[in-house]
């Protein structure tokens, strides 16, 4: 499966998403300058609810902010944008799919990322297959 002989800990799985980030497309990380990667156990229910799922284990990333191309100088700075990775989601994903850590991490980004700035599925599909 991967190097780990053990669940990554959050602090993995931070140190992945920081390297995933640098790997994925030119485009995707210009629109998120300045955001900030978070990494945490899992959503609540409260988050969940929010973004319309059932269970905050269908959850395994989520964008909270307002879009470089929606930002003015003159606004007020209110928080920082953040990009937030839910570890056991994303470890469940990997346990059932098989797929490569790394990889799953960066598609998590690259889904949160592109989902919020409106780019459509195949667009999505498109960037998640570059490497």
């Amino acid at each position: 499966m991967s190097r780990f002989h053990h669940p990554p800990t959050l602090d993995d799985i931070v140190e992945m998403a920081e390297q995933a980030f640098a790997a994925i497309p030119k485009e995707l990380r210009d629109l998120v300058r300045g955001a900030a990667i978070v990494v945490e156990d899992v959503a609540d229910e409260d988050t969940a609810a929010e973004v319309g799922l059932e269970s905050p284990w269908a959850l395994t990333g989520l964008y909270r902010g307002t879009p470089m191309t929606q930002k003015s100088i003159l606004d007020t700075p209110l928080e920082p944008d953040t990009i937030t990775l839910f570890r056991e989601p994303i470890l469940l994903e990997w346990v059932e799919t098989g797929e490569d850590l790394f990889r799953l991490v960066r598609n998590v980004l690259i889904h949160e990322i592109a989902h919020h700035f409106g780019f459509s599925d195949d667009d999505i599909e498109r960037l998640e297959g570059l490497d």
